[in-house]
């Protein structure tokens, strides 16, 4: 493959492959990447919602969590957690009533609603399905399943069906219950993940240099077994016996995870760069998946980025996979942090493995 410095979207528009050097950083096997660009599509809103509930590492060491040890290995100090009573559907749609109102678009406007989440209510009827129903929605609704980089993938699906014309205005939200995921007993998982949503309002924008200006989705199925539930799904059904020995929860090799996140986040932010004509000192902001923060100062550093530019709150929600991105975005613009025409990377990985990037002019 040429150098990045010297591709252009002719280049890339063909490749299925993703770079040698994306390649050869993954622990195993070889990557599998599309390149590509979508202009003509701007986020016209955002909203978020985070359950009430704090669980601070102080009320993790009751259960036997060591407290400095979550700090020093992920930066997390706190993190939501869902009530009794609260499902995915009804995080997604307190987030989705956020962007709407933020929008001041009705329901009965969205023509498309796109949800990723690998924490459904069911595993049928969507997640999507049940929130079309209480927003009022009449349009077409589906759930994204791509673990922590679901939401970039539900954006760059989102954004094809506006520049294709099939759709106005594409609501697309990251809802996930993680806590419910994993394993109390796992004192080094359980302090890990919280629950939030995060949603925003996709619409056609002029002129065509808006959107995004390059994006690149990825997957490496045979790092699958690093981040796994292995059970309750059509290969091991959820029996007494699985439940009894806790494959119901993740698991996961966070070592080896660390190790790919960091390369993977560097390689395809460098490949979306490519794609823009771009490079990392034009980024205004970079939001990553919020997973860890070893992992986000890891790939500033590999970047070369300055520490202000990369948007952190994984101290005070955790990782809560496919909302990660949205709730950090959320946040950001409201905090007036992203002004119209700034350079904007979102980067989402994890489990699959799989891992989208894409890079906006907001």
């Amino acid at each position: 493959m040429a150098d990045r410095a010297s591709l252009t979207l002719d280049d890339l528009q063909p490749l299925a492959t993703g770079s040698t050097e994306a390649a050869q950083a993954l622990p195993m096997g070889t990557g599998r990447s599309r390149l590509g660009r979508i202009l003509g599509v701007r986020v016209a809103a955002t909203g978020s919602y985070v359950p009430e509930r704090i669980v601070t590492n102080d009320d993790l060491a009751r259960l036997g969590c060591d407290s400095e040890w979550i700090v020093q290995r992920t930066g997390i100090l706190q993190r939501r957690h869902a009530a009794d009573d609260q499902a995915t559907s009804d995080l997604a749609y307190q987030a989705a009533r956020s962007c709407l109102t933020a929008a001041q678009v009705d329901p009965s406007e969205i023509d498309l609603l796109l949800v990723a989440t690998i924490t459904p209510d069911h595993q049928t009827p969507s997640t999507a399905c049940l929130l079309q129903e209480r927003l009022g929605i009449l349009a077409p609704a589906f759930d994204l399943g791509a673990a922590c980089a679901g939401f970039v993938y539900a954006l760059v699906t989102a954004a094809q069906f506006i520049r294709t014309g099939a759709a106005r205005r594409a609501l697309v939200i990251g809802a996930e219950v993680m806590s419910r995921t994993v394993n109390p007993d796992d004192k080094r998982t359980y302090p890990l993940f919280g629950d939030g949503a995060g949603a925003v309002l996709l619409v056609p924008d002029q002129p065509e240099g808006s959107g995004i200006l390059g994006y690149t989705l990825g997957a490496e199925g045979s790092g699958g077994s690093l981040l796994c539930i292995p059970a309750g799904g059509s290969r091991e059904p959820l029996t007494s016996e699985a439940c009894a020995t806790g494959r119901q929860f993740l698991n996961m090799d966070g070592r080896q995870v660390f190790k790919w996140a960091v390369r993977v986040v560097a390689d395809s932010t460098l490949d979306v760069l490519a794609v823009a004509g771009l490079q990392a000192a034009d980024l205004k902001s970079i939001i990553l998946h919020q997973a860890n923060r070893r992992i986000l100062d890891a790939a500033a550093e590999h970047l070369q980025v300055p520490a202000d530019r990369l948007f952190v709150n994984v101290d005070r929600y955790g990782n809560t996979s496919a909302a990660s991105v949205p709730i950090a975005l959320d946040e950001a613009y409201r905090n007036q942090l992203l002004c119209r025409g700034d350079h904007l990377l979102l980067s989402g990985f994890g489990a699959g493995l799989a891992w989208g990037t894409a890079l906006l002019r907001w």
